[in-house]
């Protein structure tokens, strides 16, 4: 049986996650910033509802990155010395979560970012603790993610692209940036080719929270992404 949580019940063990179901932990609680903050101390995270009830998750192995084993493709490096893109941090953190939640997905039936999800992590970003990476074209919003920073911890949540590269623009510059302020490791969730292909790997459960233990610490949000990434925009 999956644990269903009330207001007030902590999470399960992770120990207890069904792996048969993707890492499927518990069913319920809410999406209040303090249970979410504290989902993704411990490794876990929301990933679509039932019947309005949020779905956690911490699968085993878990996919990550390491900011100094991003993989920059030729055709990307060409891209980004073209420079024909702006990109922004924290400048449109609701746009970019609405188109997250708006662009369709191989294998997936609709949209796991439902109007609470969204209400919850715009919540997040008004508190400091969720930031965006935007990639502008001619003034246009033309892709870019969205996640969470606690301590030097990033936790990749989503991202979208209306133009060829336009997301990889905006994960080039966000992993220059993580690099930069000694983030170690981007939280990527579940195996996708495209993780891959960036350089994301899988890390059994156990290290993954145990580097998490580390980085995350000293607990801080960090609010003034706007104003420290400018330095690190090619």
């Amino acid at each position: 049986m999956i644990p269903f949580l009330g207001p007030l019940d902590p999470f399960p063990p992770v120990e207890k996650a069904r792996e048969d179901m993707g890492g499927l932990l518990a069913v319920g609680g809410d999406l209040s910033a303090e249970r979410l903050i504290d989902a993704y101390r411990h490794g876990i995270f929301p990933w679509g509802t039932v019947e309005g009830h949020p779905l956690w998750y911490n699968p085993n192995p878990r996919m990550v990155m390491f900011p100094a084993e991003f993989k920059l493709s030729r055709s990307l490096s060409k891209t980004l010395r073209a420079g024909a893109y702006e990109v922004r941090f924290d400048h449109d953190f609701q746009a970019v979560i609405a188109a997250c939640g708006a662009t369709a997905r191989p294998g997936q039936d609709g949209t796991w970012i439902s109007r609470e999800m969204k209400t919850a992590y715009t919540h997040l970003h008004e508190l400091g603790w969720a930031h965006s990476v935007e990639t502008y074209v001619e003034g246009g919003l033309v892709g870019g993610l969205y996640g969470l920073a606690i301590g030097s911890m990033f936790y990749g949540e989503s991202m979208f692209a209306h133009r060829s590269n336009a997301s990889k623009i905006a994960f080039a510059h966000l992993v220059r940036f993580l690099g930069e302020q000694n983030f170690g490791m981007i939280d990527c969730q579940m195996r996708t080719e495209h993780l891959a292909s960036l350089g994301g790997r899988e890390i059994p459960r156990h290290d993954f929270l145990t580097r998490l233990q580390q980085l995350t610490a000293t607990g801080e949000a960090r609010t003034n992404w706007r104003a420290a990434a400018q330095e690190f925009i090619w």
